[in-house]
């Protein structure tokens, strides 16, 4: 019984917050307005404040499990092959493949990832995920304009995806914040007392004024992202998109997790390099079973893609991804790896 209330802890929660958000939005509480600027505010503000303050709180690199990393990585690259044979295989329509294709390796890691470890592994688990974010966030951009290129050539000759990409990668403020995190965490390593081997000066204790604001901000940054996220959903006629959309929603919800997520942990009990507790096993729940990212259907409709069929997919495996993250909690919980 303890280990069911703890799935269901640690998942409903999200359900609830991205229910109230739809809820508020049929109700006419919140317009499409509010949603933009909130949108804005959860990626450009909250978010990247989160993952600064996370970062900030480590207590030193020495004390990062580079491993889980790694693994991020390859499990990564796991699922683009396992991407490219679905949508060349089973998706018949160029401008559909694409966003199949994407769908089963492009994680909402920001807005579900994030408070999904938090809810099971606390904020130990964040940090992993910032940590993880900094590496895996450009790959997945990078391998999603590969998939969104590859079968379809956009109209416009001018426009390079690959440079575009790179642009918004380095513009991207996680990724920003990801980075003055580490470089504030550096520096704070770097100026400590000679005998008491202690932080000189840090932001928390030095500068409180500045840190208790970033605190409270972080703080709202994953329900309102939540909220915001269930306030776009809109369940559109998909009468003929059924089978490309249960495709890629099977690959992302069930796939993903059943091919990663077992390997990850044998790699864990069966070699010396990988080192997974319940600290990062959160994290990387939170990358390989939580659904596609809703910046991949804005990416689809740039890069002349079905931007429909994104669209959708980012909905449905939201939706549906709750039970299979419910399911891998659970049985993970059940044999302590959590």
């Amino acid at each position: 019984m303890d280990t069911l209330w703890f799935a269901l802890n640690a998942v409903l929660p999200i359900l609830l917050l991205i229910g109230l958000g739809y809820i508020l939005k049929r109700a006419g509480f919140v317009n499409e307005n509010f949603l933009k600027i909130g949108n804005k505010f959860v990626f450009r503000v909250a978010l990247p404040i989160l993952l600064f303050t996370t970062i900030y709180k480590i207590e030193g690199f020495k004390s990062i499990n580079w491993s889980v990393i790694v693994y991020a990585v390859i499990a990564t690259l796991i699922l683009f092959i396992i991407g490219l044979i679905i949508s060349s295989i089973l998706i018949k329509n160029k401008k559909q493949k694409g966003p199949v294709f994407q769908s089963v390796f492009r994680a909402n890691y920001a807005i579900i990832g994030i408070p999904l470890a938090q809810a099971i592994g606390g904020s130990d688990a964040v940090i992993v995920v910032a940590l993880v974010s900094a590496v895996v966030v450009p790959l997945i951009n990078i391998l999603a304009v590969v998939a969104l290129t590859m079968y379809v050539r956009n109209e416009e000759e001018d426009i390079h995806p690959f440079k575009a990409t790179l642009i918004k990668i380095v513009k991207n403020p996680l990724i920003i914040a990801i980075f003055l995190g580490l470089i504030t965490l550096l520096i704070r390593s770097w100026i400590v007392d000679p005998v008491t081997n202690e932080a000189v000066f840090t932001i928390k204790d030095n500068l409180k004024f500045l840190y208790t604001p970033l605190t409270w901000i972080s703080n709202m940054a994953s329900p309102l992202a939540l909220i915001v996220l269930g306030g776009t959903f809109e369940f559109l006629a998909i009468k003929n998109m059924k089978r490309e959309i249960f495709i890629g929603t099977f690959a992302r919800v069930v796939i993903s997790p059943l091919v990663t997520i077992p390997l990850a942990i044998l790699l864990s009990t069966k070699t010396n390099f990988f080192n997974f507790t319940i600290v990062e096993y959160p994290a990387l729940i939170a990358l390989l079973a939580s659904p596609t990212a809703i910046s991949g259907a804005i990416m689809a409709k740039e890069l002349n893609n079905d931007a429909k069929l994104a669209v959708q997919l980012v909905v449905w495996t939201t939706t549906l991804s709750i039970v299979s993250i419910f399911i891998v909690v659970f049985i993970m919980r059940t044999f302590s790896l959590i």
